[in-house]
Order: structure tokens, then C-alpha cells, then sequence
């Protein structure tokens, strides 16, 4: 009799693992339409609907791509990415918005993300776009490509629009600066010749407008905007 083999047999049809994929949107329905539309080509392993949410669960999952809207109530996809690239930077993100405004392409691209993609994406070009994101490529829908060459290739020092930026005033721009420089409240208060009541309502007047917690949180920010 012939020996029979011990080798476990692969089912029929398996194939290399899916990409496992996160959703971030403020919209149910939406994300259950992607899940509905994905789950032949990806497996979701998660989905969030605010930023705090969305910070918590990735860090749980450790998803390979998140989707990620661009607009949400509590400060939207760019608070997202800036709480996680550094701590998670083996997750990458890919932009899908309603929105093709070039201050939000470049916001988005600016802050980590790997690819930027409308709504209006095919579910079989969304799924393309996961995996050459997870493979390492940029994406974006070919109307928005323009934007990315022009802030960064054609004009690569041109001033783009930054509108949690623009919130702030030319004196808290230059409290925020000297914070992340490290200044304590009373040498930030001597260098503008100002109060320390003064700088510690300017700090708040900022946190409550970037919708942060603390000055560790606006310090990087800045580093990251390079306002330093």
C-alpha cells in the first residue's frame, strides 16, 4: 500500500494572504458599502468613525493600508495620520475623499499618506490602488496628480494653502514657534514682552483651535510644518 502523504492540502483556490485593510470615514453607510465592495479582494479588519477611534483601533489592528477620509467633525484624516506615522510607520495610508481640492491632496500627502483617490473610484481600482500603496507606490486619481507635481516638483518651494494653519493668529504663530523650540512660558512671555497670563491664553487659544491636549502635541506639529 502506498504511503498516504502527512502534508496538509491547501485549499482550493488559496492564494497569498489578503491585505488586511481599515476603514476611517464619519459615514456608516459609506463604510459599509466599502466593506460590501472590498470583501472579495481585502479583508477588514476594522473600522472607525472618529479620530480617537481611529488612532486606538489601528494601533490594535496593525492594519497594511487604511483608507482614510479627508473630512471628518473632530479634525479629519491629517490629525490621523499625524498621531500614527511615526509610532506606526510600517502602516500606510491611502486618501479617499468626496474632495478634490488641492489644499486637501497636498495636506493629505504632506502629512504621510501614500496616495490620495476620489469616491468616485471603481471597486476594482480601489482595490488596485490598496495594493500598489501596500507595495510601496504613490496612487492618485489623474486629476489630482497635478497638484502633487506642482507643489512638489515644479514649485517645489511654493507656499501651500494650510487652513489649520491660517486659523492662528500672527501671535500665536510666534508663541506656537517658541514652544516647540522648547521656551518655557515665562522666556516665551520675556522674548515677545508679554505676560505669562498673556502666552498661557495665546497656548490655549491654539490647542482649542488645532483641537490638541498639550504642548507636546503642538510641538510636533510644528516640527512637522517645519516652523521651527
Amino acid at each position: 500500500m502506498a504511503e498516504q502523504s502527512t502534508r496538509p492540502v491547501e485549499p482550493a483556490g488559496a492564494g497569498p494572504e489578503r491585505l488586511r485593510v481599515f476603514l476611517v470615514d464619519d459615514h456608516a453607510m459609506f463604510r459599509a458599502g466599502v466593506r460590501a465592495e472590498l470583501g472579495a479582494h481585502v479583508e477588514v479588519v476594522g473600522e472607525a468613525s472618529t479620530v480617537a477611534e481611529a488612532v486606538s483601533r489601528i494601533a490594535a489592528t496593525q492594519p497594511d493600508v487604511v483608507l482614510l477620509d479627508v473630512h471628518m467633525p473632530d479634525g479629519g484624516g491629517r490629525a490621523v495620520l499625524e498621531a500614527m506615522r511615526r509610532s506606526h510607520p510600517q502602516v500606510r495610508f491611502l486618501a479617499l475623499s468626496v474632495s478634490d481640492a488641492a489644499e486637501d491632496v497636498i495636506g493629505l500627502i504632506r502629512a504621510g499618506a501614500r496616495g490620495y483617490v476620489t469616491k468616485t473610484i471603481s471597486p476594482d481600482e480601489l482595490a488596485a490602488a490598496i495594493r500598489r500603496v501596500a507595495d510601496g507606490d504613490a496612487v492618485f486619481s489623474p486629476r489630482l496628480a497635478g497638484f502633487v507635481l506642482d507643489a512638489f516638483a515644479a514649485r517645489p518651494d511654493a507656499p501651500v494653502a494650510d487652513p489649520e494653519l491660517d486659523q492662528l493668529t500672527n501671535r500665536e504663530r510666534e508663541v506656537l514657534r517658541l514652544l516647540a523650540r522648547g521656551y518655557a512660558y515665562k522666556e516665551i512671555a520675556r522674548e515677545l514682552y508679554i505676560s505669562i497670563k498673556t502666552v498661557e491664553t495665546h497656548v490655549s487659544n491654539v490647542l482649542r483651535k488645532l483641537q490638541m491636549s498639550n504642548r507636546y502635541e503642538l510641538s510636533r506639529w510644528a516640527a512637522d510644518r517645519r516652523l521651527v
